[in-house]
């Protein structure tokens, strides 16, 4: 029965995790077409500052909410209620402190003053991200995924219509003001998703004022649950976040102009990484049903334990050397037909040797912190982090332009999988799994 339910479950992120990319893929052709290579060097520059606020807006919650509901420990409308207090308290002030510090960013660490207001817009939905993670967390945890499926399908059709609609016109008039515009977006979609998460919670649900009261104990179970699933993916977005800080300054330091690194950058990541990262939305859906149903049989089912984690890390890298291999032999086909461009070509060629190894990075590490291993997965992406941002330095002194990074991409990737692997062993060989 509980092997059916994860199968479902699994099934229906599938399939709703499908739908929402083909519809992504749309708005991503749209959007890059619509604001052209500068917006698009423009944007890939506040990418990694975007992408860190949103998972410190999250922070782990989906995950952890999901690992506490699954364990059953704690009452559901507690868990929810201490969480959004945690979440509420973080996102505000955290969205104060950047858009405080907004200025200094654009103008002294990416060197390009006109990003301070896209910077400010990518913060704005940071308090909405965090209550609809939230939400989300409840229903993985009740194994619950047509709610998510839903929400992303509502978010998306909501881009979609913008950029069909409204975007262009705004571009026309300020290319600028038209990415600041698809950034507050974030906060109506979100806002969308927390009424659709709402609107399908279940019906008999009583708040009593005791519900409302701090709880010391719930506060503590919540964070010791979500620092740990978190605090890798926070390392890992910093890392993101000095990437492009870093390669700047030191591509600029060699005698390359600042135009020639936003031009490189933003193919680097808006073609070459995006087309490579094509399926993640498989993986994205097999670790969402991994860590409660991991947690789960940690406590109830060793053998079918064990033979959960040879599915998920076969199925993983199955998906990642036949999707590599796709996209290096079609590369400029895809680049062709995706974004009426070759560009990024050569990168995905260098990729292609290593990249498939990402794949089982997610996985993996959703299976140690089921497992309640998150600290070393911590360590693991703190190590790989620095590894990647140190060798981006060194072999960029080397004068070879972002191939640089593209070594250090394959030393992070290779340090990070081949240590989960190594701690998965161990775990076994403890005979714990």
């Amino acid at each position: 029965m509980q092997k059916n339910k994860f199968l479902r479950s699994t099934l229906i992120l599938l399939i709703g995790s499908f739908i929402t990319k083909i519809l992504g893929f749309f708005i991503k052709i749209m959007y890059t077409r619509i604001i052209g290579p500068e917006g698009i060097s423009l944007y890939t520059l506040i990418v990694p500052l975007f992408s860190l606020s949103v998972t410190i807006a999250g922070f782990g919650m989906p995950f952890a909410i999901s690992k506490i509901i699954a364990e059953n420990k704690i009452r559901s409308k507690q868990v929810i209620l201490h969480g959004a207090i945690i979440l509420l308290f973080l996102n505000v002030s955290l969205m104060i402190g950047i858009i405080l510090a907004s200025d200094f960013i654009a103008t002294y660490l990416l060197h390009e003053p006109k990003v301070k207001i896209l910077i400010i817009g990518s913060v704005m939905a940071m308090p909405n991200v965090g209550l609809a993670c939230l939400l989300k967390g409840y229903f993985y945890g009740k194994q619950k995924m047509l709610p998510n499926t839903i929400s992303n399908i509502i978010e998306q059709s909501i881009r979609i219509l913008f950029i069909i609609f409204i975007l262009p016109f705004i571009v026309k008039k300020s290319l600028i003001i038209g990415i600041l515009s698809y950034l507050l977006l974030n906060v109506l979609t979100e806002l969308a998703s927390i009424i659709t998460f709402i609107f399908l919670l279940p019906k008999n649900v009583n708040l009593k004022i005791n519900d409302f009261k701090y709880n010391k104990n719930t506060i503590s179970t919540i964070l010791n649950t979500s620092i740990p699933l978190v605090s890798s993916k926070i390392i890992g977005n910093i890392g993101y976040f000095f990437e492009p800080i870093i390669l700047s300054n030191s591509m600029l330091f060699v005698g390359y102009s600042a135009s020639y690194f936003s031009q490189e950058y933003g193919i680097y990541n808006a073609y070459s990484i995006a087309l490579l990262l094509m399926p993640s939305f498989l993986i994205q859906a097999i670790c969402t049903a991994t860590i409660p149903e991991i947690s789960r049989l940690n406590s109830t089912n060793k053998s079918l334990l064990r033979k959960r984690i040879k599915q998920i890390i076969s199925i993983s890298l199955l998906i990642g050397l036949i999707s590599t291999f796709f996209v290096t032999i079609f590369r400029e086909k895809l680049l062709l037909l995706i974004y009426n461009t070759t560009l990024g070509a050569d990168y995905i060629k260098y990729l292609s040797y290593f990249f498939f190894l990402y794949y089982l990075e997610a996985p993996m590490s959703s299976i140690l912190q089921a497992l309640g291993y998150g600290q070393n997965t911590l360590k693991i992406t703190t190590v790989g982090v620095v590894i990647k941002l140190l060798a981006m330095f060194i072999f960029t002194m080397l004068k070879i332009g972002l191939y640089g990074l593209i070594i250090a991409e394959f030393l992070n990737i290779l340090y990070i999988v081949g240590s989960y692997i190594q701690e998965l062993l161990q775990i076994k060989k403890k005979q714990y799994i």
